[in-house]
């Protein structure tokens, strides 16, 4: 029996390698296996301030990056988080069983919160609405990155704490975690996560980024003063990650790469992995564009995606009105 598999992009900015490795290619293997449903978390993008054109543009450019990169709407679910109420309004229910002691205790907000002059609610409220994200729709299995797992088991806790209070309503969901190649860093900083929320993006490559500028984003990547080439990420992050970037767009083990580089330089390495990043990249980039000059066929993915899941929503917020007390 195939399980319920729930995951999402913030549109935040646009689509990285790193959200590539990391997430999406993964994701078109589990739609396969899973009764899949693929949000782009717009809802999410309003904890920062981002300007109404660039989110609209974002919006359609991570779901475009979605279909490029082989999500399939014939296989799985697409569509915008906004166009499901439910989200919002079991946020709101989440929000009234969750103490403002483990709120406030989310690393993620902590981090995105310090030195700000102004803090939205809604940064705060993020997790909780993240949890009805994923509870919303009886979810078994979450695919998500390292940074997210306090979220994720903030949303187990919630759905543990409501079973015991109100009667079995709620899966208790459980992350699926990749291990290799799982977090690609930035080119230019290699102790930070390549991000797609990043407004220097001269480290990051985007998926939609051009043949010449991804060859000297890679070329001006950030290395060491040696010269050997091995998998050392405390001494040698640079070296290491893009090592980690060509073990897994080539599909081979750390001893492999290491052996394949043995008595090569930098040089070397940097070429390689350009080569296959590009070579990686030409096939999304090319389908990546259709939509992009198509996003009528983007809307109307993400309409019939909607109401495909629109009706389980409803009754699984139902029900938790009905065992909260509420009458409607």
């Amino acid at each position: 029996m195939k399980k319920n598999l729930f995951t999402a992009a913030k549109p935040t900015g646009r689509l990285t390698l790193g959200n590539y490795i990391g997430a999406v290619d993964n994701w078109k293997k589990m739609q396969e296996e899973n009764n899949s449903i693929f949000c782009v978390a717009d809802l999410h993008s309003l904890t920062v301030n981002i300007d109404p054109q660039e989110l609209r543009s974002n919006s359609y450019a991570v779901m475009a990056n979605y279909l490029a990169c082989g999500l399939d709407p014939k296989k799985a679910v697409l569509y915008y988080q906004s166009q499901i109420p439910a989200h919002s309004e079991l946020c709101w229910l989440m929000d009234c069983i969750t103490s403002m002691g483990e709120a406030s205790r989310m690393t993620a907000y902590k981090e995105k919160a310090a030195n700000k002059n102004m803090v939205s609610v809604g940064l705060f409220n993020y997790p909780m609405l993240m949890a009805a994200d994923i509870l919303l729709y009886d979810t078994d299995l979450v695919p998500i990155g390292e940074d997210q797992r306090q979220h994720l088991e903030l949303a187990r806790n919630l759905a543990i704490r409501f079973n015991n209070k109100y009667g079995e309503t709620f899966v208790v969901p459980q992350g699926v975690y990749q291990k290799v190649g799982a977090k690609i860093y930035n080119l230019q900083n290699p102790t930070k996560k390549m991000s797609k929320s990043d407004f220097d993006n001269s480290g990051n490559i985007l998926l939609e980024d051009s043949i010449d500028l991804i060859k000297q984003k890679i070329k001006r990547a950030v290395t060491d003063s040696e010269s050997e080439i091995r998998f050392d990420p405390q001494n040698k992050p640079g070296v290491s990650n893009l090592m980690s970037i060509y073990a897994v767009l080539t599909k081979k083990d750390m001893k492999e790469v290491e052996k394949f580089f043995e008595g090569k330089n930098y040089g070397a390495l940097k070429g390689e992995v350009t080569d296959i990043v590009i070579e990686t990249l030409a096939p999304v980039q090319e389908k990546f564009n259709y939509f992009m000059s198509n996003t009528d066929e983007i809307i109307k993915i993400a309409q019939d995606g909607a109401e495909k899941i629109r009706e389980k929503a409803e009754n699984k917020i139902k029900l938790v009105k009905q065992k909260m007390g509420l009458i409607f």
